[in-house]
């Protein structure tokens, strides 16, 4: 019998490292690892597309935004990559859309639901270009337009979601709780804006690519 229930404890903590971890890389310049656990997530594949698409859509090839919404929304996985020195030069608390769950809740840490239609209230995967920086009603007054590229996003301008700051959102890693969701919108916190917001007034027409891994 203690045989039988240290397997399925075993099981039980290996399915829950495999729901979150894409892969395990050693090499710095291909993965990111969580601050607040021993997961290395491996993003390369996702850098060298993101690499070849800014170079065919004339987008800026030295900077680019992975967010990963596949992951708990207690960890950093908004990710500033740079191209040239092939490594995250930052990474970030963001938050996601709550879908049919309590705005400003918690409940879809785990599994964030994702829509591209009105009014569902939830984040769109796929490629955005980071265009006008413009005032907003939430954290710092800034915020950034996104424009969808793909099937998965296209209404996001329609949808008004928009990058922008909030002061429900973390500077730090806070799991095993998660961050507050909002409509939609990838929102970071005040501090982390005001960061990004210098780094994409140097940087023009940044590829802002939205994951589920």
């Amino acid at each position: 019998m203690p045989f039988i229930i240290c397997l399925v404890f075993v099981f039980s903590c290996n399915k829950e490292s495999k729901r979150i971890t894409v892969s395990e890389n050693k090499h710095k310049s291909e993965a990111v690892s969580l601050e607040n656990s021993h997961i290395v997530v491996n993003y390369n594949n996702y850098y060298k597309e993101a690499a070849y698409y800014c170079k065919v859509n004339n987008l800026n090839q030295d900077k680019f935004i992975l967010i990963d919404l596949g992951l708990h929304s207690g960890y950093k996985r908004f990710f500033v990559y740079d191209f040239k020195k092939k490594e995250v030069s930052k990474s970030y608390m963001v938050s996601h859309g709550c879908g049919d769950n309590r705005w400003g809740g918690t409940s879809s840490k785990n599994n964030a639901s994702m829509s591209n239609e009105f009014d569902s209230h939830c984040s769109s995967v796929g490629k955005y270009v980071v265009l006008d920086r413009g005032v907003s009603q939430w954290g710092i007054k800034v915020n950034y337009v996104l424009q969808g590229k793909e099937k998965s996003n296209f209404n996001a301008r329609k949808r008004a979601i928009v990058l922008h700051s909030w002061e429900a959102v973390s500077d730090d890693e806070v799991y095993p709780k998660g961050t507050p969701e909002g409509w939609g919108c990838p929102a970071v916190s005040n501090e982390s804006m005001r960061e990004i917001d210098e780094l994409l007034k140097a940087n023009k027409k940044v590829l802002l690519w939205v994951v589920k891994s």
